[in-house]
């Protein structure tokens, strides 16, 4: 029991050649790539392109064909997300483009073969481990490279500022250390193949209603303090080869077209030197060039194909954007010959082992399940039940997954498949589906011996007859989110909370398996045995999910975000647009007047649990929270401004993961709550570890704005409080550090 994520053996089977994951898990790491040199090499093929090839590597299309009678794509393209030609003369190979974090997408069905599906973002975030990331980031890319792709359309990074957010599921946590540390693995690990990673969306992008034109609204300190620095920090750590922008505004103007983030905060304050590229279809007109922009992606989407002949004229009659499209090819090429795309060319129809990567899969799913509740130690489950029922969430047939670009298929597709939209371009990404893996076989195996009871759930009192005459009742609910369309609010939909509250009062020893893309309400939360938030779990997950439930595995993942008790207790609790706009996929204004503003000044960068802890708010469950089959003791705390040390024990008789969270508590006499260091350690029964992290010095300043858009870094000389914790609330004696005064730039 209590087998950790071994990241070693995992990566062994994919290839990647990683090393294991070491309790200093936040530690910075050496960038995979040179991005100073390969800008050298590009610099001398940008002064060797023709005037034709300018443009070339600066627009791409969507390499299927949207609609009946549209242009074929080009022969040597990969049907998937994106396609940008190649300069063959100068060497420089096409750009193959796919989505996305969780694995090798299914674009609509354009391609029918497979790929192994990661579990959900938000779960591999509840790994807290950096080791996990790479592991999965390593064993998505080695597939995308063997499908033909070197463009992985990964690494979303943006924090969860409202749970209700349809991409919840894809992103990663609300907290900038965690969520940069992790995104920046799991870019290593898909860099590692010889592609390109990206990092997305920059930025701000917290909803999916009216994601095309809702403006946010923020100022320049407290974005850098929270969402910009999870991407500034995911960049430092995995140095990615391209950012991708954002549909949505900040402050006024759209993300792609947007000069102080592309070029201010991205390019100038921060030095990066790969290229940004449009996301699809969020291209406004031909100035998104001088605004940052480098590429324009899936044009079709877009207006007007604004970065070929338009952009090519625009340079041919202007030093200055003369001047522009060289960088924006200097760019591109440096990404291209820093992670070796060049060099190292893709053809389809590459193999991989399919029953490794399965098991990537497998371990990053148990590695991020969070134990919520567990009264009485009803879980693990016992192999001598006589009998057990099973209800709901499609546990028959395998486990839910998230919907739109990010949705990934195995072979066969999936087992089931729940149409959203009845029809149009986006019909076959707006779907429920189940991955093949089902938790009620697994479980079967388990208790050969036992009389299973399975009831879909759809009638209540046939759910609870069959609860009432089982020793155990298992009930799986499903959440299921999409990009494109946010939630309306925190509730299980279709009545499972009322199903889930009936089973629980006929059988007292009911355990509740969630599969959701984030938090959610859970009414019924007292009257249950055990909760176990299981996620969207990939393509294994039914398998698992039945390691955790009877103790094969020990579940050691914590929560990557706060779950809020209502939706009143959030900065904003209507979500804006939802009461005034239609589901629109795409997010686009009714009319062309139409506005819609998201004040995130509200809470600054106070995101998540900083929000709780300024309001003062209990949760339902705090940022962090988890709970073991085994019990750790957590001592030892000391600080020295830059290092944090302490100690982890297992106190209990199993083998089991702790996770030491290190928490900013005060700032010279004002309260405070940061998290600057964090470790998931593995320990045996009785163990006990010293772990030493280093403490990112903008965790305990702020940014000082200059009036221009720029400025600095600013900590203030007192005393600092630091606390180590099992969770964002569940905190140990403060240790006190005077530090002296210090103003510094990125």
């Amino acid at each position: 029991m209590g087998r950790r994520f071994l990241s070693a053996v995992a990566l062994a089977a994919v290839g990647a050649g990683l090393a294991q994951g070491s309790a200093q898990a936040q530690a910075p790491s050496s960038a995979p790539v040179d991005m100073t040199a390969a800008q050298a090499r590009a610099d001398q093929t940008v002064k060797a392109m023709q005037p034709d090839e300018r443009t070339t590597l600066t627009h791409g299309i969507m390499a299927i064909q949207l609609f009946p009678g549209a242009p074929p794509i080009p022969a040597d393209a990969v049907p998937g997300a994106g396609y940008i030609a190649g300069l063959p003369r100068l060497g420089v190979p096409a750009l193959k483009e796919t989505d996305a974090s969780l694995g090798v997408a299914w674009v609509s069905g354009a391609r029918k073969r497979g790929a192994t599906a990661l579990p959900s973002g938000i779960a591999q975030a509840a790994s807290w481990d950096p080791a996990v990331m790479q592991a999965g980031g390593a064993m998505i890319g080695a597939e995308a490279r063997a499908s033909g792709f070197n463009v992985l359309l990964a690494g979303g990074v943006n924090l969860t500022r409202d749970p209700r957010n349809g991409r919840t599921f894809e992103y990663l946590s609300e907290d900038p250390l965690l969520s940069g540390m992790l995104v920046g693995a799991a870019i290593r690990g898909i860099q590692s193949n010889n592609i390109i990673s990206t990092i997305k969306h920059f930025a701000l992008n917290g909803q999916e209603t009216g994601r095309q034109f809702v403006d946010i609204q923020i100022g320049n300190a407290a974005a850098r303090e929270s969402d910009l620095l999870a991407f500034q920090i995911g960049i430092e750590q995995g140095q990615p080869g391209s950012v991708m922008c954002a549909y949505n505004r900040v402050n006024g103007n759209r993300a792609c077209d947007n000069s102080w983030l592309l070029n201010t905060v991205l390019k100038r304050d921060w030095g990066y030197k790969g290229f940004v590229m449009s996301d699809w279809g969020a291209v406004p007109g031909l100035d998104a060039a001088m605004a940052g922009l480098d590429q324009q992606s899936g044009e079709q989407l877009d207006k007007a194909v604004y970065f070929g002949s338009k952009l090519a004229e625009k340079a041919a009659t202007d030093k200055a954007w003369a001047a522009r499209l060289a960088d924006m090819n200097r760019r591109v090429l440096t990404a291209i010959y820093a992670t070796g795309v060049d060099k190292n060319p893709v053809t389809p129809g590459g193999q991989w082992d399919a029953a490794a990567h399965a098991a990537v899969a497998e371990q990053t799913a148990i590695a991020g399940m969070v134990l919520l509740r567990n009264q009485n130690n009803a879980l693990p489950l016992l192999r001598d039940a006589k009998s057990v029922a099973v209800i709901g969430g499609y546990a028959d047939g395998g486990v839910l997954s998230g919907g739109g670009s990010s949705q990934v298929q195995g072979d066969g597709g999936p087992v089931v498949s729940r149409p959203v939209l009845a029809g149009g371009m986006f019909a076959g990404i707006m779907q429920q589906q189940f991955h093949r893996s089902s938790p009620l076989d697994a479980i079967k195996a388990r208790v050969p011996q036992a009389a299973i009871h399975f009831r879909d759930g759809r009638y209540i009192a046939d759910a609870v007859e069959a609860a009432r005459r089982s020793d155990v009742a298992i009930v799986f609910a499903t959440e299921w989110r999409t990009e494109g369309l946010d939630q309306p609010d925190l509730s299980l939909p279709d009545g499972q909370d009322a199903l889930i509250a009936a089973v629980a009062a006929a059988n007292p020893r009911t355990i509740v398996v969630l599969e959701t893309g984030g938090p959610v309400a859970m009414p019924w939360l007292d009257q249950t045995a055990a909760v176990l938030e299981a996620w969207y779990p990939g393509a294994r997950g039914g398998e698992a999910i039945a390691k955790v439930l009877f103790g094969e595995a020990n579940p050691g993942g914590r929560l990557p975000v706060t779950f809020p008790a209502s939706v009143a207790q959030l900065p904003r609790p209507k979500l804006d647009g939802s009461d005034t706009l239609d589901p629109d996929f795409m997010g686009n204004p009714p009319t062309p007047t139409t506005t819609l503003k998201a004040d995130y000044n509200i809470e600054g960068s106070d995101v998540g649990y900083r929000w709780f802890a300024r309001t003062g708010a209990k949760p339902l469950f705090p940022f962090g929270y988890g709970l073991s089959y085994t019990s750790f003791a957590q001592d030892g705390l000391s600080v020295d401004g830059k290092t944090a040390r302490f100690t982890l024990r297992n106190t209990g008789k199993v083998a089991g993961d702790d996770v030491g969270q290190v928490y900013l508590v005060d700032r010279a006499g004002t309260a405070k709550r940061r998290l600057v260091g964090f470790a998931r350690v593995h320990l045996a029964p009785g163990e006990s570890r010293t772990v030493s992290v280093t403490i990112d010095q903008r965790l305990l300043a702020d940014w000082r704005d200059d009036g221009k858009g720029s400025g600095g870094w600013t900590l203030p000389a007192g005393n600092y409080g630091f606390a180590l914790g099992s969770d964002a609330q569940t905190l140990g004696q403060v240790v006190t550090v005077r530090l002296a005064a210090r103003n510094w730039k990125d």
